[in-house]
């Protein structure tokens, strides 16, 4: 579970830094984590992607107006090369510390198969993508890898936590080739522009009580 929150007026203006984030762990299956607004407001200036994912997210336990605000304005600060860089490395950093042995972390894959898929539809589309591993799979996988990962999907269902097994060589070598070609075009991506804080700042002082 996510969520924005605000707190008082005078949290703002004091000396001492406060905390900005709440978590909470309240057992296995529930994990919640939420921001202070003006911590989301300053990350979202600076195209963090962890806000578009939140926008994207196909269940929606409870909106507010003051949401959907943010919402309606939060793709003009999408920054494609920020994102993209972002999630190139987790795909990087996923496969060669779990996927490059003989044997494998099996649920690994799909560690670094999202975030490879999210660049191919932010070099394609130029905009935020979508939270579904499916959606995405179906969007950029050939016949061949999409019937390896789709293998793998049925037995995670069957299996939720993967153990370790043997390397799946067709998904190492998309994954491999896929880094070479994200890179490539990261070579020669434009730069991220600068954005405005006017908009933001509104939003801000708006919810302030």
């Amino acid at each position: 579970m996510r969520f924005i929150y605000v707190r008082p007026k005078d949290y703002y203006l004091r000396l001492d830094k406060t905390r900005d984030v709440i978590e909470w762990q309240l057992d296995e299956t529930l994990d919640i984590n939420g921001w202070d607004l003006q911590k989301a407001l300053i990350l979202l200036h600076k195209s963090n992607p962890t806000l578009f994912e939140w926008n994207n997210s196909p269940i929606v336990y409870k909106t507010t107006p003051e949401w959907e605000t943010i919402s309606n304005i939060i793709n003009y600060y999408f920054q494609p090369k920020t994102i993209l860089y972002h999630y190139l490395s987790i795909a990087k950093s996923n496969y060669k510390q779990y996927l490059t042995g003989e044997t494998v972390r099996l649920k690994k894959y799909f560690y670094a198969l999202r975030p490879i898929l999210a660049c191919k539809w932010i070099i394609e589309k130029k905009s935020p993508p979508p939270m579904s591993f499916l959606c995405l799979a179906d969007a950029y996988f050939d016949e061949k890898i999409a019937s390896a990962v789709h293998d793998l999907l049925r037995l995670k269902m069957n299996m939720p936590e993967l153990g370790e097994s043997k390397r799946i060589d067709i998904i190492n070598d998309y994954i491999e080739n896929s880094i070479v070609e994200i890179e490539a075009v990261l070579n020669d991506y434009p730069a991220s522009n600068s954005k405005k804080w006017d908009e933001l700042n509104a939003i801000f002082l708006s919810n302030l009580s």
